[in-house]
């Protein structure tokens, strides 16, 4: 019988899968349960050292002897400081050892509980990673201790071998041993695409052929860098990219997949979800994406990235994939025989049924009316917030390069990076910003190296509108006030001293006119068209948009 605990039983079964089958135990209490479970499982073998000093060199010779991972176990407090030898030894000798420290629960950390002290990351750089698991009590906890024990455990052998540490803190009572066995546990495994065997190809590709509904998102991308496949590649592939994937492209992928899914009803999102979800490049805005692909989790999940790191945002990672995207993706396609454009087609039925918006004047429409108009070949930077988001419900030239500070998603900055990218280049470079990320990154317009081909547009409605769509923020008793940051101030006087054009902008007429100045390709000064809108307004004319096509 094994112990009730979660955690535990998650990181033995994992240990299990990983091949770890050598493990060096420690005497004590707290981990107690991690050494009955460990011991009674006949795919361990066990061997007992008391003093953990030696202990962790004994480990270190048992791996010697083959190069295969061995970990040891030991209980809480000082226990752990006394393999701090063996690990930096193991550290510089680059071998493979799993150390697994029991711990008190964090509340008693420093509170003059017996042998408690801070564990976690107590090795700093002398391990490749350190993880402290989480008491599991939810799904997302479960998920969470699933995911960090994987990283651990694949991180001792990635780039070369050496030492990982985890850490588990344990609540009494300790001494329930209740569970008949393991439970199944989802493992990553990772894979280097120039060490990948004819057998490991086969059997990834034999997994590719059984998944019929295929899905490939493609994240935040450089623009020179992303994907460029032909047709006879991307039929068999549902392809979704947002603008900050860039392109360009052979085909236009679909753009429009988040207006969809708000439209689809849950038994529909299931039967669009994929069997299948290959990944690649950084961030997704898309929220509704990634509720989609969290609550219809594929069979399997497969993440190329050039530094094989494990990114697992939606929750239901199998497989990463060390390398580049597009090799991997022109040789998995020569290995398909059952054919997936089937589920490509519906896709491509569904959103190419949504027509774009056309919004009356507000926030949406200034934006519509600037991507249709954008210059070929011109950069494009979206601050975050609003321009982001409301840039997406519109198609987009695949020859526009486009920018966004997706790496942390917050509203500093934006103008800053963007000025300092048009620094640096003759193109024209096109700025969409809302209000308060622009004036609280005035100062980017405060240096001696802005040029001609800087087009800002500046969307004043008075304070951060995207607030009051947020599902389930009820803005009462003049909360709004703090929660929007409401105010009436005008770019104009510091645009003017900054010598910029200043193009101001109040109803529909004004924007077109002052549109085709500001998208023109030659002048003499910077320019700065300031859109006023009414937030209310644009947040109701948003809704009914999307009403509209739930509707139909």
């Amino acid at each position: 019988m094994y112990s009730d605990k979660k955690s535990i039983l998650q990181l033995i079964a994992l240990l299990k899968a990983h091949g770890i089958r050598k493990v060096v135990l420690c005497p004590g209490s707290r981990n107690a349960p991690i050494l009955h479970t460990l011991f009674t499982h006949p795919d361990f073998t066990c061997y007992s050292v008391t003093d953990e000093r030696s202990a962790g060199y004994f480990a270190m010779g048992l791996s010697l002897h083959d190069g295969c991972p061995v970990a040891v176990c030991c209980t809480s407090g000082t226990a752990l400081l006394n393999l701090h030898p063996a690990v930096a030894e193991a550290f510089y000798q680059y071998i493979p050892l799993v150390v697994i420290s029991a711990d008190r629960p964090s509340a008693w950390i420093g509170q003059m509980d017996g042998q408690t002290l801070p564990q976690s990351g107590v090795f700093q750089a002398l391990v490749k990673k350190s993880v402290n698991l989480p008491e599991i009590h939810s799904e997302e906890d479960s998920w969470y201790c699933n995911r960090l024990i994987n990283e651990a455990l694949l991180a001792v052998t990635h780039h070369g071998k050496g030492p990982v540490h985890i850490n588990i803190p344990i609540s009494e009572p300790l001494f329930r041993f209740t569970v008949n066995e393991l439970p199944r546990e989802r493992v990553i495994r990772r894979y280097r695409m120039e060490e990948i065997s004819d057998e490991e190809y086969s059997k990834l590709f034999m997994c590719l052929n059984d998944c019929k509904r295929r899905m490939v998102v493609v994240g935040q991308m450089p623009f020179d860098s992303s994907l460029k496949p032909e047709n006879p590649f991307i039929e068999q592939f549902v392809w979704l990219s947002e603008h900050i994937a860039n392109g360009p492209y052979s085909f236009a992928p679909l753009s429009n997949f988040d207006v969809a899914l708000y439209t689809m009803s849950d038994e529909m999102k299931r039967r669009m979800a994929p069997d299948l979800l290959i990944t690649y490049g950084g961030h997704i805005v898309s929220k509704r994406l990634k509720q989609f692909l969290r609550h219809n989790s594929p069979k399997e999940h497969w993440h190329i990235s050039p530094d094989g790191e494990v990114v697992d945002l939606f929750g239901s990672l199998t497989v990463v994939i060390e390398g580049n995207p597009q090799r991997f993706l022109e040789k998995a396609v020569t290995f398909i025989h059952d054919d997936g454009s089937e589920y490509a087609r519906k896709w491509e039925m569904y959103c190419g049924a949504i027509p774009e918006p056309v919004f009356p004047y507000s926030e949406m429409g200034a934006i519509g009316t600037l991507l249709r108009r954008l210059p070929k070949g011109s950069v494009l930077h979206l601050a975050n917030s609003s321009a982001v988001r409301y840039a997406q419900l519109y198609s987009l030239s695949s020859t526009v390069e486009v920018h966004c500070n997706r790496g942390t998603s917050g509203i500093e900055g934006s103008l800053s990076t963007a000025v300092g990218y048009a620094a640096c280049t003759d193109r024209l470079n096109f700025v969409v910003i809302g209000d308060l990320s622009f004036f609280y990154d005035m100062n980017a317009l405060w240096n001696n190296h802005i040029s001609t081909n800087l087009r800002i547009l500046l969307l004043n409605n008075g304070g951060g509108e995207i607030f009051y769509a947020l599902p389930g923020l009820n803005m009462t008793n003049g909360s709004y006030r703090f929660i929007t940051a409401t105010h009436t101030t005008s770019a104009k006087g510091w645009a003017e001293e900054r010598g910029f054009l200043y193009l101001p902008v109040a109803d529909e007429g004004g924007l077109n006119d002052a549109m085709t100045r500001f998208c023109a390709s030659e002048a003499e000064r910077p320019m700065l068209m300031e859109v006023f809108t009414d937030g209310q307004k644009d947040i109701r004319l948003l809704k009914e948009y999307y009403h509209q096509l739930k509707r139909e």
